[in-house]
C-alpha cells in the first residue's frame, strides 16, 4: 500500500453533502467549458468492446483487461475498456465529423492492475474526447494550441467554482509551460522521471510534458505509452520526437506534480507502422482497427482523456481520490485515512 497523508489536512468543504454538491458543480461546469473550447458534441460510449479487434486501449501494454464471455454471441470474449482512445476515432468516421469538430463522452473503465494510492483507483472515470483535424495540422504548434484551450477550460472552471465555494481559492497560473521530456531529462539528469516532473511543475505550476512514449537520448522512456494511438515518434520542428504529452498541475495538498490528462495527435498510417515496428508489435497490423487506419479509412484526429475524479480532487483540494469516487480500498488504507480526517467513499 502506498499512501501519503498531508500534514494537518482539512476538508475545506466540510461535510459529505457539500463535497457532493461541489463534485457535481465541477463536472457540469468543466464539460460545458471543454465542449465550448474544442467544439465537441457529447456522445454515448460503451463500457466494453469485443476482444481481438484492437479497439481497447493497451495503456502501457502490460495491464490486463477485465474479460467475460457474451452468451448470445456464442460466448465470444468481451472486455471492459481501459479507455476509448481508438473507439472514438471509429465513431468520428461513422458520424462523418468534419475537421475542426469532435466528440466527448463519459468514459468509465476498470483497471484492476493499478497500484492503489492517493491518485490511483481500480475505477477510472474520464472525459474522453477526440477531434478531427486536417493532415497539415499534424504539428507541435497545433498540439500546443489545443493544450492551451483545455487549460483555459480548467482555469474557467476553477474561477467559477470560487464564486460558488469561496473557500476554494484559485491557484492556477495564468499560462501553461511547455517542455519536451528530453529537455527535462537534460535539465535534471540525475532525477527519475517523476522527480523531474515534480521539479518542473513546482517551478511553473502548470506544465505540458511533450513526447511521452518515445525513447529519449539515453535510450530510456519518460513514461510508457501504447504504440497504436498517440504519435510519439514523429519529429517536431525542433527535431525532438513526439506529438503527444501529459498535462501536469502542481497539487498544493499533496505537494507534488499531478497529472490530469494524457493526450496527443493520433498516429497516422506511417507513424503507426513505425511505432509498431519499434515495439515489436507488427502482428497488430492485422487487427480490425489497425487495418482500417492503415487503409486510410479513419480521419486524422487529436484526442485524449481528462480524469473526472482527478480534476475534482485537484479543484476541491482533496488528499485522496477516494474522497471523490466510491471504489475498493485496502482496509489499512481506509483506517489510516480515517484517522487523518480523510473520509473515503
Amino acid at each position: 500500500m502506498s499512501l501519503y497523508i498531508p500534514k494537518n489536512y482539512r476538508n475545506l468543504l466540510g461535510g459529505a453533502e457539500q463535497t457532493e454538491k461541489a463534485i457535481k458543480a465541477v463536472k457540469d461546469m468543466f464539460q460545458e467549458n471543454l465542449s465550448a473550447q474544442l467544439a465537441l458534441l457529447r456522445v454515448t460510449a460503451p463500457m466494453m468492446v469485443l476482444s481481438g479487434q484492437g479497439l481497447n486501449d493497451d495503456l502501457n501494454g502490460v495491464e490486463r483487461p477485465v474479460k467475460f464471455p457474451v452468451k448470445t454471441l456464442g460466448d465470444a470474449p468481451a472486455e471492459v475498456v481501459h479507455s476509448l482512445a481508438k473507439w472514438k476515432r471509429l465513431k468520428l468516421a461513422e458520424l462523418g465529423v468534419q475537421p475542426g469538430r469532435g466528440i466527448y463522452t463519459d468514459m468509465n473503465a476498470l483497471r484492476p492492475d493499478e497500484d492503489l494510492d492517493n491518485l490511483h483507483s481500480i475505477y477510472v472515470d474520464q472525459w474522453d474526447w477526440e477531434k478531427v483535424m486536417l493532415p497539415e495540422q499534424r504539428t507541435l504548434e497545433y498540439l500546443k494550441k489545443t493544450v492551451r484551450r483545455i487549460y483555459e477550460a480548467v482555469k474557467v472552471t476553477e474561477n467559477k467554482l470560487y464564486v460558488e465555494f469561496p473557500q476554494i481559492t484559485p491557484a492556477l497560473p495564468e499560462d501553461i509551460f511547455f517542455i519536451h521530456a528530453e529537455e527535462l531529462r537534460q535539465r535534471y539528469p540525475s532525477f527519475t522521471p517523476k522527480e523531474r516532473e515534480n521539479a518542473i511543475v513546482k517551478e511553473h505550476g502548470a506544465v505540458f510534458v511533450i513526447g511521452i512514449g518515445g525513447k529519449l537520448a539515453d535510450g530510456t522512456l519518460h513514461d510508457g505509452r501504447a504504440a497504436d494511438y498517440d504519435d510519439w515518434s514523429t519529429p517536431g520542428p525542433d527535431g525532438l520526437p513526439g506529438l503527444n504529452g501529459d498535462i501536469l498541475l502542481w497539487n498544493p495538498v499533496l505537494g507534488s506534480a499531478f497529472e490530469i490528462s494524457s493526450m496527443g495527435i493520433r498516429v497516422s498510417p506511417e507513424s503507426l507502422r513505425r511505432q509498431l515496428e519499434e515495439r515489436g508489435e507488427q502482428h497488430k497490423a492485422s487487427l480490425y482497427f489497425h487495418r482500417l487506419l492503415l487503409d486510410g479509412k479513419l480521419p486524422q484526429t487529436i484526442g485524449g482523456g481528462i480524469g473526472q475524479s482527478r480534476l475534482c480532487m485537484f479543484l476541491l483540494r482533496k488528499a485522496h481520490i477516494g474522497e471523490i469516487q466510491s471504489a475498493i480500498w485496502p482496509q489499512e488504507m481506509r483506517q489510516a485515512c480515517r484517522e487523518a480526517g480523510i473520509e473515503l467513499a
